[in-house]
């Protein structure tokens, strides 16, 4: 995976980070991306799916209700949190490639509620690698790279490589959050931490 800590520390600009970056690398980050979290899933029963860890930091200010504000996330919404992010970014990407103006977010969520099993984490994670793939195609033999939008609100100007890397630099940040709820679910259920 790619060292994002650089940027998060401001160490590097995210321009920087992405200046040698070519289609064919976000397409192995991609797949590496998502290896990982399969990965870190690898030993979980279905009940770890569900299971509601202790977070002492849990807040999420753009939840779905005004009840889901305050909850833990299990490992099911974060694998559908994660993804969507990532593929948010993915098709915000292939736009801007493509020279279109960014007109918007264009985010979908897979509700956390319907992740029962692993196979649910596997299937969304396998589904994710496909789109987020799918979108690099969408590129043209010369993207627009000059073209740029506003990441979020007094966030970096990014390119198509840029919004397509912030996808998943957030996944890779939610990597040791699964890794976190997959140790305590394992605990909880008398299997060691780790395998």
């Amino acid at each position: 995976m790619l060292n994002f800590q650089a940027f998060r520390d401001k160490q590097i600009t995210l321009a920087e980070l992405v200046a040698d970056l070519t289609r064919d690398d976000l397409a192995a980050l991609t797949n590496e991306s998502v290896d990982a979290a399969l990965a870190a899933i690898a030993g979980c029963i279905d009940a770890d799916v569900t299971f509601v860890p202790v977070d002492p930091q849990r807040n999420d200010p753009y939840a779905a209700t005004p009840e889901e504000v305050d909850i833990a996330w299990t490992l099911g919404h974060v694998v559908v949190h994660a993804t969507a992010s990532s593929e948010e970014s993915a098709a915000l990407a292939a736009e801007l490639a493509r020279g279109v103006a960014f007109h918007g977010r264009s985010r979908y969520e897979t509700p956390w509620t319907e992740m029962h099993t692993l196979a649910d984490c596997r299937q969304r994670l396998e589904e994710s690698r496909r789109m987020r793939l799918a979108s690099l195609d969408m590129w043209p033999d010369a993207p627009h790279l000059d073209n740029e939008c506003q990441a979020w609100p007094n966030g970096p100007q990014v390119n198509a490589v840029g919004r397509f890397l912030l996808g998943l630099m957030h996944e890779d940040e939610h990597l040791g959050q699964m890794r976190e709820i997959v140790r305590q679910a394992r605990i909880a259920r008398g299997a060691p931490a780790t395998e």
